[in-house]
């Protein structure tokens, strides 16, 4: 039953991730058909991880009081909603209201997931957690590009909606094997859990500088996401097709990231993967900004997403053992609310940088924020040693 319930869990994940990869790998079919300006993808990116702030702070009192299980059966079929609506949208503002949905959902899946994984499974369950996130982003992204070419982003918005549509119905069903999932009192005496306020973390350095390493990271991991195949269509002049395809080898190199971090926690601490993992980031910014060719340029992008994978639930994995597992649930909350809240500030601001510069300046913008999450990570850790909270055995 554990195994199953398992199962489960990374079913919950790769629904997740369905949504995600979607928007980036066809808008630039979308805004064409919508008759607007590239840079109005931000519209709908910052509704959405606006919602997701929102659900994640707010989500604690709908865990505690109907369990992890059915919170995110409700949750995932509110994202299958969404993603239906999506096909039916006549232009942007309808797409900016079915955002909500996937929004609410999405953040409400990721707190409570990643917390329950936090707490009673180990680090290489956190990072093939995360891994089948990649599976949802390589999953929808393949199919979409079947679709681009035959019948329309419509068409295949309604087909990952029957994808959608059928991982929520197991779910729900799976409701029964949930033995940890019990009441809020049962869970609070399993777990000790204590609230921690949003004040009382920003007065702590090392969570403020937890929560710069996470905003970066995902600000990388979701700016390439939705620009990577509109910079690979308008500055190396690639077909649409092809920009889907190189998204999800993107997603795929994230995927197999996540697989392989999880693969090797036996043997490389988690501490050891993160900075290995920043390593690969950066020498592939750099191979990224010098102008070789596609073939390479695709490889640098494979590469980001390969080395940036890792980062974040291996973060989120850390969590009870640096600042207590009484803290988790509260501190894990706080994380995906930065992590989408890095979302939704780094996209409208690439948004304004490349209506400025130009598409071309795509890898100019990453770099700078690699080394901003370089720094918070070497910030971070030298923090946590003062406190005593470094523990390179993990």
């Amino acid at each position: 039953m554990a195994v199953l319930l398992l199962i489960v869990i990374f079913m919950a994940f790769i629904a997740l991730g369905i949504p995600d990869s979607l928007i980036g790998a066809a808008w630039p079919a979308i805004y064409e058909d919508f008759s607007v300006p590239e840079t109005y993808i931000s519209f709908v990116t910052m509704t959405i991880y606006g919602c997701v702030v929102v659900s994640s702070i707010l989500c604690t009192k709908f865990l505690q009081r109907y369990g992890t299980a059915k919170t995110t059966a409700v949750s995932t079929a509110l994202i299958a909603i969404g993603i239906l609506g999506f096909s039916f949208s006549p232009n942007l503002l309808y797409m900016c209201l079915f955002s909500i949905l996937i929004g609410i959902g999405g953040g409400a899946i990721n707190t409570g997931l990643n917390n329950y994984v936090a707490l009673h499974y180990e680090a290489r369950h956190m990072n093939f957690l995360h891994c089948f996130y990649g599976v949802g982003t390589i999953c929808s992204t393949s199919l979409l590009t079947v679709t681009l070419e035959n019948s329309g982003w419509r068409i295949g918005y309604q087909y990952i909606f029957i994808v959608q549509i059928v991982i929520a119905l197991l779910i729900f069903i799976s409701i029964p094997i949930w033995k940890s999932d019990k009441t809020s009192a049962e869970k609070s005496e399993e777990t000790g859990q204590r609230k921690l306020s949003i004040i009382k973390m920003l007065r702590m350095p090392a969570i403020r500088t937890l929560w710069c390493a996470i905003f970066t990271t995902n600000a990388i991991e979701f700016a390439v996401g939705y620009w990577l195949s509109t910079y690979l269509v308008k500055a190396r002049g690639i077909s649409l097709e092809q920009g889907a395809f190189a998204a999800t080898l993107y997603y795929g190199g994230m995927a197999l990231g996540r697989f392989l971090s999880g693969l090797i926690s036996n043997k490389i601490k988690t501490w050891k993967r993160i900075g290995i993992g920043v390593l690969i980031v950066l020498v592939s910014v750099i191979a990224i900004i010098i102008p070789f060719s596609y073939i390479l340029t695709i490889a640098g992008l494979f590469l980001i997403g390969f080395g940036n994978g890792s980062i974040y639930p291996n973060l989120i994995h850390l969590t009870p053992h640096s600042f207590g597992e009484e803290y988790s649930q509260s501190i894990t909350a706080s994380e995906i609310a930065v992590a989408y809240l890095g979302v939704m500030v780094t996209l409208p601001v690439s948004s304004l940088v490349i209506g400025w510069a130009g598409i071309r300046i795509f890898p100019v913008f990453l770099a700078v924020v690699a080394a901003v999450m370089l720094w918070s990570l070497w910030r971070l850790i030298l923090l946590l040693k003062r406190q005593g909270k470094y523990h390179r055995e993990l």
